[in-house]
């Protein structure tokens, strides 16, 4: 099938500033007609017609920070189970970060890493490789080659960069091929055995505690360093109120900086531990209700550029078991949607701020000018997403091999319908 309308839906596309009811038409793999009344004359056999009354048709939404796992810990998730669930969630575009096994350090991971990615189809994968071999902290990887094979950024993600000689030298040869460095930012010194936040919650759990200072450090010193280097400087997973006020004022002087929040740091605190609820161990840990609002205040203004979901499986072995032992992150590529709109329904961020910050803005921060948006003669990547469908977050309903999130059971409202790339389906939901 060449062609598929999508007619009478919410068309949400900051790319080009639209909010609006209208018809996409779509041929051969691309956007070729968008708005009222586009498709009347679209009919006949050989078209795919789809009612979008009441639906949203939003870009297909583009994540800065995945796991998949693959190669080395494929139990826990693969690249085609992950990609799966990342169209379910309505992702067309997911960067997997480097900590898998190998590490994605050397030409061949990426490139196998991707040729894995082509074999399944669907959601695009584009590859963030290592800063450093073996995410080390001190022998810088081959850039170029990483570059040449795929990777569109590089980051020791789990592990920072400590040594800040290394990481000047990586912010100059990341420069030369204008790659996006991404840094998880933790002074490792101030959180050995930590569990969670430093705080009344920590010391009442009798939890070592992770000072939001570890991370308001490293965001200093990283910026001093991008300002001297001019670097594309990216910070993973903002977690504190202090490190909003940093990037802030660094983007105030226009330092290439940039920014991503997930899901969980924008609607979960420290409160949600209690319980040594382990679905809510993560890394950063999450925060204070002070923090929080101070993230969905930066990302309403901008400070923060985007939401990545740091989507982060693991086996019921790995959670279901002592706080102290278990591992850290969240599975969250499935309940995006559901997660973020509550914060639409309670005012704190616009549907269109909300859409932005999974679509255009993260796009920006990669090499495929094409993502992100929903203009005529773009690749057809897109999703259609039902704000009010409700529906109950169970093992069964989800695609991922993990279901580590603390929404497990819930009922939740907002689903992804359809998925598209390139105008094929990746994701169709067929339950009523």
């Amino acid at each position: 099938m060449n062609t598929t309308v999508l007619r009478a839906g919410r068309v949400l596309d900051p790319s080009r500033g639209v909010d609006e009811v209208a018809d996409v038409v779509i041929e051969r793999g691309r956007i070729t007609r968008v708005g009222k009344d586009a498709g009347r004359d679209v009919t006949g056999e050989g078209v795919r017609e789809v009612d979008a009354t009441g639906l949203w048709v939003v870009p297909g939404f583009v994540d800065l920070h995945v796991h998949l796992r693959d190669p080395g810990h494929e139990y826990k998730e693969d690249i085609a189970s992950g990609l799966d669930a990342a169209a379910a969630g309505g992702f067309t575009t997911v960067c997997p970060m480097a900590n898998t096994a190998p590490v994605n350090d050397t030409r061949a991971i990426t490139e196998t890493m991707v040729a894995r990615a082509a074999a399944h189809g669907g959601t695009r994968l584009r590859p963030i490789a290592a800063i450093t071999k073996g995410l080390r902290g001190d022998e810088l990887t081959e850039m170029a080659d990483l570059r040449e094979a795929g990777a569109v950024g590089v980051s020791d993600d789990g592990r920072c960069v400590m040594n800040a000689s290394v990481m000047r030298r990586a912010m100059e040869y990341a420069r030369t091929f204008d790659l996006l460095i991404t840094q998880h930012c933790e002074d490792h010194h101030l959180t050995r055995d930590a569990q969670m936040h430093e705080g009344e919650v920590a010391t009442r759990l009798g939890l070592r505690g992770w000072p939001r200072e570890a991370e308001d450090i490293i965001v200093a010193r990283d910026l001093i360093l991008a300002e001297r280097t001019g670097a594309r400087y990216h910070v993973a997973h903002v977690s504190s109120l202090g490190s909003v006020r940093l990037l802030r004022e660094a983007k105030s002087r226009g330092l290439r900086v940039s920014a991503e929040v997930t899901p969980h740091h924008l609607t979960l605190t420290d409160e949600a531990v209690v319980g040594y609820r382990t679905c809510c161990k993560v890394n950063p840990p999450l925060r204070t209700e002070a923090d929080r609002r101070a993230l969905i205040e930066a990302l309403a203004d901008g400070t923060i550029d985007c939401i990545a979901t740091d989507h982060a499986p693991h086996s019921p072995l790995e959670k279901d078991c002592e706080f102290e032992a278990a591992a850290v992150g969240i599975n969250g590529l499935e309940t995006t949607v559901p997660t973020l709109l509550a914060l639409v329904e309670a005012g704190h961020l616009s549907a269109s701020r909300l859409v932005e910050a999974l679509t255009i803005a993260p796009a920006r921060l990669l090499p495929d000018a094409d993502a992100g948006s929903l203009r005529v003669g773009a690749p057809a990547d897109l999703a259609l997403i039902d704000p009010g469908r409700r529906w109950t977050v169970t093992k069964d309903a989800l695609r991922s091999r993990s279901h580590n999130t603390p929404l497990l059971d819930q009922e939740v409202a907002g689903r992804v319908l359809l998925t598209l790339v390139a105008g094929e389906v990746a994701h169709e939901l067929r339950t009523q």
